[in-house]
């Protein structure tokens, strides 16, 4: 039997262990919370060493290139995703909505130097039904298809798109990612409080717990106030932005009621102090109140003889039969059009269900209907004096799904009369994929010189290197083919993929194997040059790792 005297020493160093293990477990859960640093990427010739980002427990804020550098490596991650979209009508029309609003952000100095020209201001299409845009640190743009297909007007993508733009211009992804990291002293304090009241209390470590997990809600309640005060912030200078760059406020409005009616099940009104964004009826009175503070200038006059503007309700037709293409249901678009249900329709909308079921039934095969489809939309945009540019493309698409590249070629022919600067990216495509099916060298040629005009003026536009890839390798111009292609995959960030098709290019120059056009020593001096600056890229981005 053991003496007492000798059990009681074991009792106290096990009680004394108990706060010990409790304090390891503190530290453990402390070091876990602020933001670990994080790996950045660099673009080759960008100024400056590629360094990883800066540890943020001292609550300094990433300087722009780095927050850059981190969003082209996440951006990397969702060019390669099956659901990234590069539909050249569908972005064109956001564009169209972009640039105004980039271009009011600058004359309003919401976009200081320092970002302006570091940032990418990129904007990235996802499959996504859901009802939803996102920011992303460097100046990365996520859109869902399905805010396109929602959305009634370019006023309601105009709001979503300010709102997002606004979050990026105030440097909320840095600011969120420093007051984060500013927790850790309070998560800290409530622990070790946490720790010295289990020592002296026989709770069994019940005070521990409450203080511990007191802490830990109230770091959690900063950080949504913290969150909610950013989207008060982003709504605010991104009605500002919108208004100035031409649009009507109303399209706030108007999308914060399709978001509350989309998330009705998680925006029931409750627990309003649990959400990172305001309550949508908030924001909806606020956007109310600043409309009318606004007046008559709220409401833009349209121009005299101004055409309707269907194009809206195309392209957000376009977005959910892109969104959605599934048989079944592609299948349902053609009950849209059954002329009782068509007929019951605004005619902007009667136009949306025949753009929809024509793009449905191309993607079937179901060419005839289609095409019967396609025309009763041209006869409905002329009969409203409607610009029947889209319905146009439609078409030349049409044409192009049935292998008639002649036919496509001929419906843009007045595409290929326009100069560069009055082309719109979907003609470019459009045309530029008819010109490579022709089979015709002259249409190549063509095809070829328009490309490169493009792209002098669009340097980052990815589809137009591949299509110039294309063309290049039909003339036989072997290096510069895969050089295209390179250039291509490096605007992507795959950087691997990049390197490695410029040492193949090396190879072909190397072997002589130049192609029906013979020797292009300007073309290999470029590769030569990309390759030096990818191999120094991905050097950096394995010293960081």
């Amino acid at each position: 039997m053991t003496p007492t005297n000798q059990r009681r020493p074991q009792r106290a160093q096990k009680m004394r262990g108990a706060p010990l293990r409790l304090l390891a477990g503190a530290l453990t859960l402390a070091l876990a919370w602020p933001a670990a640093p994080l790996q950045a990427q660099t673009l080759p010739g960008e100024a400056g060493p590629a360094n990883a980002l800066p540890h943020l427990g001292d609550g300094t804020e990433m300087s722009p290139a780095a927050e850059r550098r981190l969003g082209d490596s996440i951006a990397r991650s969702l060019y390669r995703d099956t659901d990234y979209v590069d539909d050249p009508v569908t972005m064109e029309y956001v564009q169209s909505i972009w640039q105004p609003l980039l271009a009011a952000s600058r004359a309003r100095g919401e976009m200081p130097p320092e970002i302006a020209d570091v940032f990418a201001w990129e904007l990235l299409l996802g499959r996504d039904r859901s009802v939803n845009a996102f920011a992303l640190p460097g100046g990365y743009f996520g859109v869902h298809l399905g805010l396109v297909g929602v959305v009634s007007n370019r006023d309601e993508l105009a709001s979503v798109l300010g709102h997002e733009l606004s979050h990026v211009t105030q440097r909320h992804i840095a600011r969120n990612m420093a007051h984060q990291s500013a927790q850790a002293p309070w998560m800290m304090g409530a622990m070790i409080l946490g720790v010295l009241a289990a020592s002296k209390s026989n709770s069994n470590g019940q005070a521990a717990n409450a203080l511990i997990t007191g802490g830990q809600a109230a770091a959690v309640q900063s950080q949504l106030n913290f969150s909610r005060d950013m989207e008060r912030e982003a709504d605010r200078i991104g009605f500002g932005v919108m208004t100035q760059a031409g649009f009507a406020p109303q399209g706030f409005v108007g999308m914060f009621e399709k978001l509350q009616q989309a998330n009705r099940l998680n925006d029931s009104g409750g627990f309003p102090y649990l959400r990172t964004h305001p309550l949508t009826t908030e924001r909806i009175s606020d956007m109310q109140n600043r409309i009318g503070a606004l007046g008559a200038a709220a409401t833009p006059v349209p121009a005299a003889g101004q055409k309707p503007d269907v194009e809206p309700q195309l392209v957000a037709a376009r977005a959910r039969v892109l969104a959605n293409g599934g048989v079944d249901a592609l299948r349902l678009w053609q009950a849209d059009v059954q002329p009782d249900v068509l007929s019951a329709k605004p005619a902007a909308q009667q136009a949306g269900a025949l753009y929809g079921a024509s793009l449905a039934a191309l993607k079937l095969r179901d060419y005839a209907t289609a095409q019967a489809l396609c025309t009763q939309l041209q006869q409905l945009l002329a009969r409203i004096g409607a610009d029947g540019r889209l319905a146009r493309l439609l078409e030349a698409e049409l044409a192009l799904g049935q292998g008639d590249a002649v036919r496509a070629e001929a419906l843009l022919a007045s595409s290929a009369a326009k100069p560069i600067a009055r082309l719109g990216r979907a003609e470019l495509a459009l045309l530029s994929q008819a010109q490579i099916q022709s089979g015709r060298e002259q249409s190549q040629t063509q095809a070829a010189e328009r490309l490169r005009e493009w792209l002098a003026a669009h340097p980052r536009d990815v589809l137009a290197w591949r299509l110039l890839a294309s063309v290049y390798e039909l003339q036989g111009r072997n290096v510069a083919a895969v050089r295209a292609q390179a250039q291509a995959d490096g605007l992507e960030q795959d950087w691997p993929a990049a390197l490695a098709r410029l040492r193949a290019a090396q190879d072909l120059v190397r072997a002589g194997q130049w192609g029906a056009m013979g020797p292009d020593h300007l073309e290999a001096a470029i590769v030569d040059t990309r390759a030096r600056e990818v191999t120094q890229l991905l050097r950096e981005q394995a010293l960081q790792r």
